[in-house]
């Protein structure tokens, strides 16, 4: 196999969430992280619904504004005592914005460290 025909699908396993909307927001794929971590909102069901009312404000409002103007975000949120890294950025194909890439991961306690 010629390392050009080797296509890889790394989201699948991927140790973290990606959920991934059109230029419209519409959930367009969610690998198996993803659709475990948003399973009490529907899991796999929510692809082809609307990426915007799954959040709430203000939120909902951030994500409005970069579908409009394609920019990324990048946040940690705690959630059940979990530190996790969020990245949201804007998914382009030949210059053509087409929607939002959403990645989060579990922030290893290393990381959490604080020296003194």
């Amino acid at each position: 196999m010629k390392t050009a025909d080797f296509i890889p699908n790394w989201t699948d396993e991927f140790d973290g969430a990606i959920t991934v909307c059109d230029s419209e927001g519409i959930i367009v794929y969610m690998n198996q992280k993803s659709i475990i971590q948003f399973s009490k909102y529907g899991g796999k069901e929510l692809i082809g619904k609307n990426l915007l009312d799954c959040h709430p404000e203000p939120s909902k409002t951030k994500l409005k504004q970069m579908l409009e103007k394609p920019q990324q975000n990048i946040y940690t949120a705690r959630e059940n005592g979990i530190e996790k890294m969020v990245l949201q950025t804007p998914w382009t194909e030949q210059g053509r914005f087409c929607g939002i890439v959403e990645m989060s991961f579990i922030l290893p306690n290393e990381l959490l460290r604080v020296e003194k």
